[in-house]
């Protein structure tokens, strides 16, 4: 086959996204629906709420694509969808619908790791990162740290015990009162705080190891704010700079730990300037080279859904049958080489 074309579809939570991905032309189209504007007046995401509006895009969404790659359905060769981790309900909806198009176009279909789709999202880019590398993967649900030989050869290191940073950054904001999302919120106003005003824990950082807790740097951050209501923004920045140190110290430990001199870092908080900017300060100590997806690739998208499937699908990797399964919950260390 000249060209094999995956068409990746993202539903795993509040974001749909769809890719097309060309064996002879990497990424040809993706498109990508954020429900911000659907959740923000409860403060957080509404399962149910998600799982009803992924059902209306879905299919608008693919059409856009296909139209924006300049081809038909019936070139699609294969198609890739998230099957966890994530929402039950948004994950059915993704499910579904590639399910379906499997089964009335004829070609074959694959569930993919959502993280595994973070974790792959910086190989869409011109310089793409070599294996074997340390992946910090970043976001509202996970926070870990993966030993990553090659595709589908993974092993933690380490993760959060309680809450993920994506949703420690959220919580806080919240905790101030900001808007939702509360992670981007919180970053523009740490912009504007003054650094060591206060001073936050680094959670963690004094014992061995490399797994990571969020929720008591949460909890310090509202004990201050209960003290300073009027420093708003000093203790966003106070709570950033713990938050992103503490992650670039666990990172310089993983590196020095298994001796890799590549480090991956992938997921909504990778978006973060203050984390990129501490990231990057210790790999030119380190002489580590550091990846990150673009910014439109750091959240959920369909383009890394469609990568990550594509890599599997062409070594003929598939769902044996038309059955629509979910993974909520799904360990990056139980995934196939290839």
């Amino acid at each position: 086959m000249t060209n094999f074309i995956t068409l990746g579809i993202e539903s795993s939570c509040d974001e749909t996204g769809i890719g097309l991905y060309s064996q002879q032309d990497g990424l040809i189209a993706h498109r990508l629906f954020s429900q911000v504007e659907i959740h923000k007046e409860y403060g957080g995401v509404v399962p149910e709420l998600a799982s009803r509006d992924h059902i209306q895009r879905v299919m608008p969404l693919i059409k856009a694509a296909l139209k924006d790659g300049k081809i038909k359905l019936t070139d699609i060769n294969a198609i890739a969808y998230t099957v966890g981790p994530g929402l039950a309900g948004a994950l059915l909806v993704g499910s579904a619908v590639a399910k379906s198009l499997s089964w009335s176009l004829k070609i074959p279909a694959l569930g993919v790791h959502h993280m595994e789709g973070h974790l792959l999202a910086p190989l869409l880019e011109y310089k793409q990162p070599k294996f074997p590398f340390v992946a910090l993967l970043v976001s509202g649900g996970h926070t870990m740290l993966v030993d990553v030989k090659a595709i589908g050869q993974y092993k933690i290191l380490g993760e959060s015990l309680d809450d993920a940073v994506g949703e420690a950054f959220d919580k806080t904001a919240k905790i101030l009162g900001l808007g939702y999302p509360g992670g981007p919120a919180l970053a523009i106003l740490a912009e504007q705080g003054t650094e060591g005003v206060f001073k936050f824990p680094r959670p963690m950082i004094d014992r061995p190891g490399l797994d990571f807790s969020f929720s008591g740097l949460k909890t310090f951050a509202r004990n201050t704010f209960f003290k300073h209501q009027e420093q708003k923004a000093d203790i966003a920045k106070a709570f950033e700079v713990a938050a992103t140190q503490t992650l670039m110290i666990k990172c310089r430990r993983a590196l020095k730990k298994i001796r890799y001199k590549t480090l991956v870092v992938a997921g909504g908080v990778s978006a973060n300037k203050a984390l990129r900017n501490e990231l990057d300060i210790m790999g030119r100590k380190l002489n580590v080279k550091i990846f990150y997806p673009r910014q439109d690739f750091c959240t959920d998208n369909g383009a890394m859904i469609a990568l990550a499937g594509h890599l599997r699908l062409v070594k003929g990797q598939e769902s044996k049958n038309n059955k629509i399964v979910i993974k909520p919950r799904w360990s990056l260390e139980e995934l196939q080489t290839i």
